[in-house]
């Protein structure tokens, strides 16, 4: 999944949050209706401009976010 292909980003829409592509949803919004258990079938009845692909993007975009965080040991 290239998520680059449906996740962008612009300064004019919701100050530059990522947002699924052609839409004013973002990422974290949709990752925090994932996180309070809404189901994906959920998610695409309540926003039918959203397709399953979009959503994978999400998931994948959110782990390279956690995959590039750097950890630091505490005192350094």
């Amino acid at each position: 999944m290239d998520w680059e292909d449906r996740i962008t980003a612009d300064p004019a829409i919701l100050v530059g949050k990522s947002i699924i592509r052609g839409t004013r949803l973002s990422v974290e919004f949709v990752i925090d209706l994932l996180a309070s258990r809404w189901t994906e079938a959920q998610i695409l009845d309540n926003y039918p401009l959203l397709v399953p692909e979009d959503i994978e993007a999400c998931l994948h975009y959110a782990n390279e976010l956690v995959k590039s965080e750097r950890v630091y040991a505490a005192g350094s």
